[in-house]
Order: C-alpha cells, then sequence, then structure tokens
C-alpha cells in the first residue's frame, strides 16, 4: 500500500530538516530533536513513525541529495553540443551546485563518511558514481574515435577530474567566500585544453 499524499509530504519536509541539520551542525549532532525542531514538529515522534532510525533518514538524505544534484546538471549536460562542450558543461554544472544547494552538498559530505562501509546506502552511491564513471569512459572513448578528444587514457583522466573536483568542493567547504562560479570556469578551460585534439 502506497503512502498517502500528506505521509509523503511530512517525510519530505522531515528529509528537508535534515538536510539542513547536517549542513548546520554534522552528522553526529544531527539528532532526531534537533531535526524535529527545524521541521517545526512538537516532538521526535512522527520522525520515528516515518523513518525506523538515524541511519534509515540518512539513507533518505543521500537519495534526495542524488535526486536534486542529477535533475539540475542532466538536462544541462545532455543539452550540451559535441563531446568538449559536454565536458565544460559537466563541470561548470558540478561546481555550480555549490551555489545552487549548498546545504545539500554539505548534508551528503557530512553523511557518507558516517555511514559503515558496507551500509547499502553508501555501497549503492559508490556503485552509481562508478556506473557514471563508466559511461564517462565510453563516451571520452567515441569522442577520440571522432576526433573531438586527443589520445590519452580516459579513466586516468576521469579520474584526475574527480580528483579536481572535489578539491574544489573541499576549499569550498573551508572558505565560504571561494568564487565557485570561477572556479568552475577555470577547471572547465584546463580540462578542455587537457583533452582536446589539436587542431
Amino acid at each position: 500500500m502506497g503512502r498517502t499524499f500528506t505521509e509523503s509530504g511530512r517525510r519530505a519536509q522531515i528529509v528537508q530538516a535534515a538536510i539542513e541539520v547536517a549542513a548546520e551542525v554534522g552528522y553526529a549532532k544531527a539528532s532526531f530533536s534537533r531535526i524535529a525542531k527545524q521541521a517545526g514538529l512538537s516532538s521526535t515522534g512522527m520522525i520515528s513513525y516515518h523513518f525506523a532510525g538515524k541511519d534509515d533518514l540518512m539513507h533518505e538524505v543521500v537519495a534526495e541529495v542524488t535526486r536534486v544534484t542529477t535533475e539540475f546538471m542532466a538536462p544541462r549536460v545532455s543539452a550540451a553540443e559535441g563531446a568538449r562542450e559536454r565536458l565544460r558543461t559537466f563541470i561548470e554544472s558540478n561546481i555550480e551546485l555549490l551555489s545552487v544547494c549548498p546545504q545539500h552538498l554539505k548534508a551528503l559530505i557530512e553523511v557518507l563518511p558516517n555511514l559503515g562501509g558496507d551500509d547499502p546506502t553508501r555501497a549503492g552511491y559508490n556503485a552509481a558514481v562508478q556506473l557514471v564513471i563508466d559511461s564517462q569512459e565510453q563516451a571520452v572513448h567515441a569522442a577520440q574515435r571522432a576526433g573531438e578528444f586527443r589520445e590519452f587514457d580516459a579513466r586516468v583522466m576521469l579520474t584526475a577530474l574527480r580528483g579536481a573536483i572535489d578539491a574544489v568542493v573541499l576549499r569550498w567547504v573551508g572558505d565560504p567566500e571561494f568564487d565557485v562560479a570561477r572556479a568552475g570556469r577555470e577547471l572547465a578551460d584546463i580540462f578542455d585544453r587537457a583533452t582536446r585534439a589539436e587542431p
């Protein structure tokens, strides 16, 4: 039996509050009492009614962050024409997320490392990231065959790109005044020069 509209709305309200609390005070301090207060609930009982425990709620936080970030990035990347423009759009939209939904990114950074290594949500998230990388590797090979990208080891380049994006995120976490838009443009320029075919 599916959830009612009201139940779904309440769950979404609690998940959003959990995102805000985790982003503000961190995973360890994201108690049900803090989350209930953030959600405007009179007690923690409503959270316990909808979620089996903190891990269950945090699994939904990861799912919601993944949904929001995918909905933001996917249409932009799909609309870009040509491999070079898709690469640039992927990088810039990835970094733009830091400005568009900062609480979501901060919450994800807090929650994922605190889920056990064998936690199904963490494993599922890592598997989803791996699927994206595998898809990107195939796209790189296709662009190389088409002459849009030069010859290079696709997996090495994608690993370097992931590391560069993560480094920008970590700098942003430590410096809220960091110009993420400029960082996104510069990173896109760097990887465009590193991948494009010589004229």
